[in-house]
């Protein structure tokens, strides 16, 4: 008998005894409590986990420039390599959760990539640095592809989306975490010599691993955890699935209740069994299956589409925000130097000359003036208000008018950074300019009405695997060009998001208004 047919007179579904349920209904009994409460926060605190992990590299070269004989095409390098590993490894990752568990690879990949931030804190080369934030980058991949599926296993239908927003809302909180952690980690001036590395020991190098304690936390936090009882239904271990679902109503009944009299588990229709992809071939057949069809008629023009928006709208928000710091920086010691009638690329050009085809460091950045903190946790805090404007507006005004609005907004943004000189406001229209990342999220929702069901994960998978792509891309233009093609920079940037404004008009359906919410992407 299923257990909806069991109703206690308060409208709640009763804990008597169950001879058989699905896992959906068995997680509604469990109850939704304390235990959803703490997964909700470890599952938000591994999302920031991997921004921070991503991110704080942007921080870094700023200020690591003279102890790893920086120049700025390898600082490009370096804000680069990160993704580039996330890039590489997210289908393996996603492959792995999918058929060892989520859990395992979580909390495995986690400690993998707190013990390679660890070790590229101690690096003394830009080549070894280089090597260990990618696999820093390829091990934090894990986490990032598994932790929403893990999260929303543990809930039914009903309580899904709200966990999922609640660990969204986390998530929005921890990114106003890495300029406080920047200010209150970098801006010290103690060093200590560590002999036998032949380095010394500097604020920025705790940085990194500071950075990365929220991942080995939540890691050392779901050591208590049981894997995803929806992933052992599948697997067709539903004896442990029923430990899991007892474990939980324990804890959210605070052991007051007697446990759940569930003898059985049973599977939806729908689920495919376990054994159903096993093998090379066998998987190799379903990949293709679910990638081929978006490169065919009738999708092929939208999956083109989709993922240029991508490529473009991450080219700038990801590549243009890593050198953000380190221009602004730039920008304020300028002022406060005196200097008020200058344009950004003027400032930067005087701050580092070229000599030939070597760039010379008038100076060596230790610390970051405390201004250029607030206009970093200024744009977090931007980003986190625009996503939430948006989700609000965007049934009413439709996709297309954020698209445009964004896109344009943003790139005319971008080329008042280059035309204008008056710093002070420059330096606004740059922090406008990298939030062009508004858009990743509307570009998200639109994809997932342009393609049927069995196609929507990957569509989208492809797309943020476009937009990782731009985000190398723009870091590595970014470096080669910055120093001695400032100007150039940011009108790649800006002409870039103007073409994506127009081929916006372009997307099939684009002018429906939106059906669901924008849920908002690490």
């Amino acid at each position: 008998m299923a257990v909806s047919n069991f109703k206690s007179e308060a409208g709640q579904i009763s804990s008597n005894q169950h001879d058989k349920t699905t896992i959906d209904d068995a997680l509604a009994l469990a109850k939704f409590g304390v235990f959803n409460y703490t997964l909700i926060i470890i599952a938000g605190t591994i999302i920031t986990a991997v921004m921070l992990e991503i991110l704080s590299i942007s921080y870094v070269i700023t200020v690591a420039e003279c102890d790893l004989e920086l120049t700025t095409s390898q600082k490009g390098i370096l804000s680069a390599v990160v993704i580039l590993g996330v890039i590489v490894s997210s289908h393996l990752w996603g492959f792995l959760a999918d058929t060892q568990g989520r859990r395992v690879v979580i909390v495995s990949t986690l400690f993998l990539s707190f013990a390679t931030t660890v070790v590229s804190s101690f690096t003394s080369t830009f080549m070894w640095m280089a090597v260990f934030r990618f696999l820093t980058g390829f091990f934090i991949s894990g986490p990032s592809a598994s932790i929403y599926a893990y999260l929303g296993e543990f809930h039914s239908i009903k309580t899904r989306s709200r966990a999922i927003m609640g660990a969204s809302f986390v998530f929005g909180a921890g990114c106003m975490l890495l300029p406080g952690i920047a200010y209150l980690t970098i801006n010290n001036e103690w060093a200590i010599e560590v002999p036998f590395l032949d380095i010394i020991y500097r604020p920025w190098r705790l940085f990194f691993v500071v950075c990365a304690l929220p991942g080995l936390i939540s890691a050392i936090a779901l050591l208590k955890f049981p894997e995803s009882p929806k992933f052992m239904v599948n697997q067709g271990d539903t004896d442990r699935a029923i430990e899991a679902v007892q474990w939980i109503h324990r804890i959210n009944s605070f052991k007051k209740e007697p446990a759940l009299q569930i003898k059985s588990i049973v599977t939806n229709a729908n689920t495919k069994s376990a054994g159903s992809t096993k093998g090379f071939k066998a998987i190799m057949q379903l990949v293709w299956d679910q990638t081929a069809p978006l490169f065919m008629k009738p999708y092929l023009v939208r999956t083109v589409l989709v993922c240029i928006l991508q490529f473009g709208t991450y080219v700038t928000a990801h590549g243009m925000f890593m050198f953000f710091p380190g221009v602004v920086n730039q920008i304020v010691t300028a002022q406060n130097a005196g200097v008020d009638s200058s344009t950004v690329c003027e400032i930067v050009h005087a701050d580092r000359p070229t000599s030939g085809n070597e760039t010379v460091l008038l100076n060596c950045k230790q610390t970051l003036e405390e201004t250029t903190y607030m206009y970093t946790f200024l744009a977090d805090v931007f980003y986190m208000f625009g996503v939430g404007l948006i989700t609000l507006v965007i049934d009413t005004v439709g996709r297309l008018s954020v698209l445009v609005f964004v896109f344009a907004l943003c790139g005319i943004s971008g080329l008042l950074v280059v035309l204008l000189a008056i710093p002070s406001v420059s330096i606004w229209f740059y922090l406008i300019l990298v939030l062009a990342g508004f858009n990743i999220n509307v570009i998200n929702a639109a994809a997932v009405d342009l393609f049927p069901t069995n196609l929507r994960a990957m569509a989208v998978s492809i797309s943020l695997m476009f937009g990782r792509i731009g985000s190398v891309f723009g870091t590595n233009i970014n470096g080669l060009l910055l120093d001695s093609h400032c100007e150039a920079t940011f009108w790649i940037a800006s002409i870039i998001l103007l073409v994506c404004g127009v081929l916006s008009f372009f997307v099939p359906d684009i002018h429906k208004k939106a059906e669901a919410s924008i849920s908002v992407s690490p």
